[in-house]
This record gives C-alpha cells, sequence and structure tokens, in this order.
C-alpha cells in the first residue's frame, strides 16, 4: 500500500472514532499503531477535539502530512466498538486499502436506533430520573411525555444542522417551558422534578469523562478544548431553563 493511501485511509478510521465519541489518547495511540504496522519509519500524530494532524516518514525519508477537520460529533459506543476491531485487525492482519474501506463503509453505513425507539428510551430515562430525584408518578407521567417531545426536538435540530450549544439552549428551553406549564395545568406537582429529570439528558457527561481522561493521559490542550465545551452546553443549558422562567414567570412556584 503506498503511504499516502495508507495514512488516508487511517485517517478514514481515527476520524470516525473521533466523531464516534473516542477520547483523544485513543485516537492517536490506534493512528500511531495502525501506521507503524505497515513498517512507516516514524509517524507523528497531533489529536485535539476538532482536528487531527498525522505526519509520517516513510523508509525512502518520504514525508507526508495529511490534516481532518472535525465538525460533528454523534456519539455511538457500538460505532466505536466496531471501529476499534477494525484497528486491531489492520494491525495484525495488514490488509489492503480496498478491503479496509470496504469493511469501514459497512462500519458507517449502520444506522442507530430508529427514532421510535431514542424517543421511547427518552422518555423511560426521563421519567426514572424523576422518580429517583424524588418526583412522584404523576410528575413522572408528565417528564417522561417531555422526553418524548425533547427528542423530537433535538432530532430536528440536528437535521437543521444546528450547533450543539443552541440545541441545548433550545431544548432546555422546551423542556423547562413544558414542565413549567404541565404543572400550571395539574399535569404534574413538581416542576423542578420534572425539569431535572428531562435535563439530565442532556448533560455532557460523555465529554465531560473524556476531558478529564484526556487530562490524566498528558493531553492537556486537548483535555481542556472538550471541557470548556462541556461547561459551555452546561451553561446554554441552564440558559434554557433561565428563559422558560423569565417567559412563564407567573407560573413558578
Amino acid at each position: 500500500m503506498k503511504t499516502e493511501e495508507l495514512l488516508c485511509t487511517a485517517l478514514d478510521i481515527g476520524e470516525q472514532m473521533l466523531i464516534s465519541g473516542a477520547e483523544v489518547s485513543r485516537v492517536e495511540d490506534s493512528l500511531q499503531r495502525m501506521i507503524s504496522s505497515y513498517n512507516i519509519k516514524r509517524v507523528d500524530v497531533f489529536t485535539i477535539t476538532s482536528s487531527i494532524v498525522t505526519t509520517v516518514t516513510d523508509n525512502e525519508d518520504k514525508t507526508i502530512t495529511q490534516t481532518r477537520r472535525i465538525n460533528k460529533y454523534a456519539t455511538d459506543l457500538n460505532k466505536l466498538h466496531d471501529l476499534n476491531s477494525l484497528s486491531r485487525k489492520i494491525c495484525a492482519q495488514k490488509p489492503e486499502a480496498d478491503e479496509i474501506h470496504k469493511e469501514l463503509e459497512s462500519i458507517v453505513a449502520k444506522k442507530p436506533y430508529s427514532l421510535a425507539v431514542q424517543c421511547f428510551a427518552f422518555a423511560l430515562i426521563a421519567g426514572s430520573f424523576t422518580i429517583f430525584f424524588g418526583g412522584n408518578f404523576l410528575d413522572a407521567a408528565a417528564s417522561a411525555l417531555i422526553g418524548f417531545i425533547l427528542k423530537i426536538s433535538t432530532y430536528t435540530l440536528s437535521k437543521l444542522n444546528i450547533n450543539m450549544v443552541l440545541s441545548n439552549l433550545v431544548g432546555s428551553f422546551i423542556l423547562s417551558f413544558l414542565a413549567i406549564l404541565f404543572v400550571f395545568l395539574h399535569f404534574g406537582n413538581n416542576a423542578d422534578m420534572i425539569i431535572i429529570g428531562n435535563i439530565m439528558l442532556l448533560i455532557p457527561g460523555i465529554g465531560i469523562t473524556n476531558s478529564i481522561r484526556d487530562i490524566v493521559n498528558g493531553d492537556l490542550m486537548a483535555g481542556i478544548l472538550r471541557f470548556s465545551e462541556a461547561i459551555i452546553v452546561s451553561l446554554a443549558i441552564a440558559g434554557g431553563y433561565f428563559l422558560a422562567a423569565l417567559v412563564l414567570g407567573g407560573l413558578v412556584r
């Protein structure tokens, strides 16, 4: 396999790993191992949350650099597992580019759970968290309905290519607005329990966890960037509640 083709193929995999929720250290290590397995003299990989830069030097002292810009994230741990398996297969068997691309296309083409299943999961999780934090069963029913609506809202926003910060701001506003309104209409007793049950769906838990792992692994820049992103998203969630409370100020108890 030519060096340019090898580098491009490895970056295709690294890009999908980062999009699917992999921490920076995993992406860098996977790229390093995949490329080095083809007897490349030197591999230098620099990854942050929004970019991958890789430079390789082959046995003929030819140096090539390629960069990938990451514009979106869609956490998918099943896809990430498949990508990890593919990277290990490449290290062990050193297949040709055509075979790698065929498997990669198959992994990328796998569809996530249907919208109906995701809506059901959102409703179940929101209702369960409401009970967990002290709400009653009526609160849980209201929370489940709002969770269902929240998933449809965030799905629609993602199709409109709305960025993550604005999407979470709008999502938080919708769930807070509905929670306050439902309690006012006596479909629920505790607006705060309904809100917290649904806000748990928006909290960037994986982002915060990966940022800490990146910092512990010594990737300070990537870790700080990811942590800052999580903080901004959290502030957007808080801002959504603030706007809803401002609009329905007379109904808040």
